[in-house]
């Protein structure tokens, strides 16, 4: 295959860019991932129920202004978004080890960052997703989302590899600096980038609660995209309820080390770069509808190998179903994201990306109080369990609508409503 061939859009410079831009951020949310629980558990000694109320004020954002940024998002050029509020990440981040230094860190402090970098997120993803089409073009969607995936992947692997051996020299607080450094570059990389978006068009009266109703009708009322969404609420509360006690049990119930922690979550990242590689492959093969609930409906089951793990070479094999996990998750983000994309139109694609982002991450905040306390009732092991049965049954709106037998993406968008 010819070189050209295999970089396929990496030759667009603007391209390039945004991948480099998205490598490094996502690099630095990825030691966040490891690196700010841990803050809570080892260095505040946080209970089981703290740490849940952590990770609900790390995504409370999606509820907090889901919905209207997406309509804002569609009044505006995306990649301005995108460079602010990666730069505003980073300066959010740093007063974690700065708090450290001078004693002034506490519970409360960590819930404020966790807060504010929630909210800061949800206007750099729904930017994010809406800005990909203007740069690639509808035609080459798929391309670009896998390849996105595919360096998204890289960072789940590399991410915990660098952060677990950072934790255990420096600490988890010092560690969240090379998450702000990520974050701050991505930002400068974006900047970078040289082909610009036309302004989208304003009605002469723009009311916010009129175009937020706008895209909730369009999301609900197409079978495809709700039956998407409702699927990703029920997975993403279970995988939350899952995650919140997943550091709780490899920490204090298998006694693993931050290094030990972050192997078994780079494991998870070589999941989810498999899937990426394999992603246009495999859609092309079993259907791009199809894989989405047929990824799930083969991987979230293995995520029982977990709670029955024990100390030693168990909970490496237990691994092994989280790299699944990761797999199946990649595939079926990859052809969900080339629908939702491929059937909106231009002019609503903030709006699409914010609904679904509501309604399917609205369910996090609830998944971490849940999670903790379920662990504080049933112990790490037992929400462990529940949160595996959860991600299992969450195929169900998937294999029940189109998308069970819709094998190529639709080539024309989905009619628009009346306005």
């Amino acid at each position: 295959m010819p070189k050209s061939s295999r970089l396929g859009l990496l030759r667009d410079r603007d391209f390039g860019r945004l991948f480099a831009a998205t490598a490094l951020g996502q690099l630095g949310d990825r030691i966040i991932f490891l690196a700010l629980p841990l803050v809570a558990i080892a260095a505040l000694h946080a209970d089981e129920f703290q740490v849940g109320l952590m990770t609900t004020m790390t995504t409370a954002g999606s509820l907090l202004v889901g919905l209207p940024a997406g309509a804002w998002m569609d009044r505006m050029r995306k990649r301005p978004v995108m460079i602010s509020t990666d730069l505003t990440r980073a300066l959010v981040l740093l007063t974690i080890p700065v708090a450290w230094w001078t004693d002034d860190l506490t519970i409360w402090w960590l819930y404020a960052v966790a807060l504010v970098h929630g909210i800061l997120t949800v206007f750099f993803d729904v930017a994010y997703v809406s800005y990909l089409p203007h740069l690639v073009g509808r035609s080459n969607l798929v391309e670009g989302n896998s390849k996105l995936s595919a360096i998204r992947s890289v960072t789940s692997i590399s991410g915990p590899m660098v952060a677990g051996p950072l934790v255990g020299l420096v600490g988890a607080p010092a560690t969240l600096l090379v998450s702000s450094a990520g974050m701050a570059i991505s930002g400068l990389l974006a900047i970078t980038i040289r082909k610009r978006e036309q302004k989208p068009e304003l009605s002469e009266h723009p009311q916010l609660g009129r175009e937020i109703k706008e895209g909730l009708k369009f999301v609900v009322k197409n079978p495809t995209l709700r039956a998407i969404m409702l699927g990703d609420a029920i997975f993403n509360l279970f995988l939350v309820m899952y995650q919140t006690m997943l550091l709780v049990f490899l920490e204090r119930e298998i006694g693993l080390q931050s290094s030990g922690i972050g192997l078994v979550l780079s494991g998870m990242g070589c999941g989810a770069l498999l899937g990426a590689l394999l992603a246009t492959r495999v859609s092309k093969r079993v259907g791009r509808g199809p894989v989405i609930w047929l990824a799930s409906l083969v991987t979230c089951p293995l995520t029982v190998l977990m709670p029955m793990a024990r100390t030693g070479w168990s909970v490496y094999v237990a691994a092994i179903g989280l790299a699944a996990l990761s797999l199946g998750g990649v595939l079926r983000v990859v052809a969900q994201s080339s629908f939702q994309q491929a059937l909106t139109p231009d002019r609503l694609l903030g709006r699409m990306s914010a609904t679904a982002r509501f309604v399917s991450w609205g369910g996090i905040p609830l998944g971490g109080l849940l999670g903790g306390a379920s662990g504080s009732v049933f112990g790490a092991t037992g929400t462990l369990w529940i949160g595996a049965a959860g991600m299992t049954l969450s195929v169900l709106p998937n294999l029940l609508s189109p998308l069970r037998t819709m094998r190529t993406l639709p080539t024309e968008k989905a009619p628009e409503l009346a306005r």
